[in-house]
């Protein structure tokens, strides 16, 4: 077997990689501690007739989903298929800007802190900032701006110059792990992740133009499922949805930064530019949707993760923390229905027990 064959193949998962660290801060794929999820409060039982709901919509639902659902007052959890582990894409970068808001709390940067981006640090995929990189040969900006492109737009070579800005994927991860945020796994940014997932290996020459799409297309199709049904069954970047909603929850309680970085993020999250067909379609007036969305890769029809995660807020101020996260089967218009229904089922909820 030729060395760029046997490259592949790790990739693909077809052979183990000669390399593994037992330690879940230096490995994302490392087994999470059995105390993982995060305890600080009680959590109650939430609704009957709302929990019928999601569980009948949910066994409903063409592919795979988890949904959690937390009331941040109440303090009240309803969970389908919640502890399990999905691909959360770019529902990651929550993570990263959390990562770069403490960094920012703990003095060690300020989002004022200018950083240029140059042709070696572009992605693939959704980059919007990749056309002021290419037009001048680089771009200058702010971590600030880094942060509300990767938040809003989900700029991926804006979220990985984040990431590295602020110590690169052992700082998000150290993050995960000393805030205990529980069931929650990142990779090592976007380039490692999307590559891994196609069957390949990082080449910077992918950045630009369809020469990713190409080198992916070239591989035999064997290795690209391989590939594929690996990450969806034991995803890298994989979180359960139970523990994205209670890190919600406490971001929203000003629990995981200082009031001055919670209130940045959220009014971020509120700005989302993605997902309008999502749990954002079905709000109401005066409710309002801060999130964060998260989409992966299509293999012969099937998507490796449609998701939308965030803060529902009532017209009266109440806040629920939710996360509907999807493998669909077939198309993501499936994946954005159930999320609809979903979010409108805890909207009706709350109207009937709070009186509209």
């Amino acid at each position: 077997m030729t060395s760029f064959a046997y490259r592949l193949f790790i990739a693909a998962g077809l052979v183990a990689s000669p390399t593994a660290s037992a330690s879940q801060a230096s490995d994302p794929l490392a087994p999470l501690p059995s105390d993982a999820v995060q305890q600080t409060r009680a959590v109650k039982t939430g609704p009957l007739e709302l929990r019928e709901q999601i569980s009948s919509l949910s066994r409903a639902f063409p592919g795979i989903a988890g949904v959690s659902v937390m009331s941040i007052k109440d303090g009240w959890q309803i969970g389908y298929n919640d502890r399990k582990l999905f691909p959360q894409q770019s529902c990651s970068k929550l993570w990263v800007a959390i990562t770069a808001l403490d960094a920012v709390d703990r003095g060690r940067v300020s989002l004022n802190d200018r950083v240029t981006i140059g042709r070696d640090d572009l992605t693939l995929f959704h980059q919007p900032i990749r056309t002021k990189v290419l037009g001048n040969g680089s771009h200058t900006t702010t971590l600030g701006a880094l942060l509300q492109s990767a938040i809003t737009e989900s700029d991926n070579t804006a979220n990985d110059k984040l990431m590295r800005s602020v110590g690169g994927p052992l700082a998000v991860r150290d993050m995960i792990d000393s805030k205990r945020l529980g069931s929650i796994r990142f990779y090592e940014g976007e380039r490692a992740l999307q590559s891994r997932i196609a069957g390949l290996i990082w080449s910077q020459s992918y950045s630009v133009g369809d020469a990713f799409y190409k080198a992916r297309g070239a591989l035999p199709s064997a290795v690209r499922k391989a590939s594929f049904e690996r990450y969806i069954a034991d995803p890298y970047d994989g979180a359960a949805p139970q523990a994205v909603t209670q890190s919600l929850a406490r971001l929203k309680r000003g629990e995981l930064l200082s009031p001055a970085s919670t209130q940045r993020l959220l009014s971020t999250m509120a700005s989302t530019k993605t997902g309008a067909l999502r749990v954002r379609a079905a709000m109401k007036p005066g409710w309002k949707w801060s999130h964060k969305t998260g989409t992966g890769q299509n293999f012969q029809g099937r998507v490796g993760g449609i998701n939308d995660i965030g803060i529902l807020t009532a017209p009266d101020g109440t806040a629920y923390a939710m996360a509907i996260m999807t493998v669909p089967s077939k198309s993501d218009g499936a994946a954005q229905e159930f999320m609809q229904k979903i979010a409108r089922a805890v909207i009706a909820d709350h109207e009937a027990r709070r009186g509209g």
